[in-house]
């Protein structure tokens, strides 16, 4: 008999929100850029990476807060919010 071990809370958060990022991903590649997610700290805020066109753009905290955040939130409704990954 197989048992399956259940996923860790942590990792099948983690799978729904990189689920959803892939969501938004052709929407930001439209634009020239891209999103990976670098961490979901213990206060459940994901942590994104900008990359290409992304890089440098005026527009890209607007688009963190009021595009990525606001879907991802809506989709995930466990994360409390997105902030830029420092690096």
């Amino acid at each position: 008999m197989n048992t399956v071990q259940p996923q860790s809370d942590a990792s099948t958060l983690e799978s729904r929100v990189r689920s959803a990022l892939d969501e938004l991903r052709p929407l930001i590649q439209w634009d020239g850029g891209d999103l990976e997610l670098v961490e979901i700290t213990d206060a459940n805020v994901a942590v994104i990476r900008l990359m290409g066109a992304c890089i440098g753009c005026p527009s890209s905290q607007a688009t963190l807060k009021l595009g990525i955040e606001k879907s991802l939130c809506e989709k995930v409704p466990e994360i409390t919010g997105v902030a830029a990954s420092d690096d």
